[in-house]
């Protein structure tokens, strides 16, 4: 039995597949996933007036080297969001954006991988005790 052919992404959909779909999904995921880290943030940066032993317990579990790798992921997904973020906006209000949308994201995935570059260096080596 034969599958049944799938249909084309309508004209002028750059997010169904491909690039433009995943993106997409990143740009989700990483949004969110800050957003969580912010709220985490501030309800443990609120346990100082609530409690400063409680408050230290918890900034001494975030000095780990799972938290470490953890901070790296957040930077990650901070520095693809803001770039990203910006390619969204050259897609949808430069009239070439949709022209230019793949070009614009292989450049966002070149300045990530740069930027980290320079960031994941000194910080794995405070991470894992090479920096102090």
């Amino acid at each position: 039995m034969e599958a049944p052919p799938v249909p084309n992404a309508p004209a002028g959909t750059l997010y169904r597949g491909r690039e433009g779909m995943w993106s997409w999904v990143a740009h989700r995921v990483t949004g969110v996933s800050i957003f969580f880290f912010l709220l985490v943030h501030v309800l443990d940066t609120a346990l100082v007036r609530v409690s400063p032993e409680a408050y230290n317990a918890v900034i001494g579990t975030y000095q780990t080297p799972i938290m470490g790798l953890g901070e790296a992921g957040l930077v990650a997904a901070i520095v693809f969001h803001a770039f990203n973020g910006l390619r969204i906006a050259l897609v949808d209000f430069w009239s070439k954006g949709p022209q230019y949308h793949r070009v614009m994201l292989w450049v966002v995935l070149g300045l990530l991988v740069v930027t980290m570059a320079g960031f994941l260096p000194r910080h794995l080596m405070n991470v894992f005790g090479g920096g102090h």
